[in-house]
């Protein structure tokens, strides 16, 4: 019995990947925003919203990494679609057809990791005792001024809480 392997016709395959290109290219302009773990940054629901303010002091600070939890997969995409166009430069015929295939699925974990380091930010673990005795730990962009020992407050109530200087009190 002869076993006979189809390839898809070089034209939809050309066409497959100019697809997969524009698509990956409308997913990243039409808004996959990045979610911020800064303390200065509020979205627009959370904006004048009332909020709890507690004052406590920093008794330690630790680098973290903070790691965006959701892809876009526009990472995958462009990648796949760069792959298989790069593929298709090589050679012709059904050297040609799996090139473009390989190049096509190399790209995609390419791209997939690249986004992935992409939304990493250097954050900070902060210990804060409060005022009333208790100790919280928050973990945000490290983009505020804080050193172990400075006073702070900690603002809760509309959205994540946020560990910034202290204005008074």
């Amino acid at each position: 019995m002869e076993t006979t392997i189809t390839f898809v016709p070089m034209k939809l395959l050309q066409r497959a990947v100019i697809v997969a290109g524009v698509l990956a290219i409308s997913i990243s302009v039409s808004g996959c925003s990045t979610p911020s773990a800064s303390a200065g940054v509020y979205t627009y629901g959370q904006a004048q919203s009332e909020q709890i303010v507690r004052y406590g002091t920093v008794t330690g600070l630790r680098p973290v990494v903070i790691q965006n939890d959701r892809s876009s997969g526009a990472g995958m995409i462009a990648g796949g679609a760069l792959g298989g166009v790069a593929g298709s430069a090589v050679g012709g015929g059904t050297g040609r057809d799996l090139a473009i295939v390989g190049g096509a699925i190399l790209g995609a974990l390419a791209g997939e990791k690249i986004e992935e380091q992409a939304g990493k930010t250097q954050g900070i673990e902060i210990t804060v005792r409060l005022d009333n005795g208790e100790t919280r730990v928050i973990a945000q962009a490290d983009d505020q001024r804080l050193a172990v020992g400075s006073r702070v407050q900690v603002i809760s109530g509309a959205g994540p809480v946020r560990v910034v200087p202290a204005s008074g009190g």
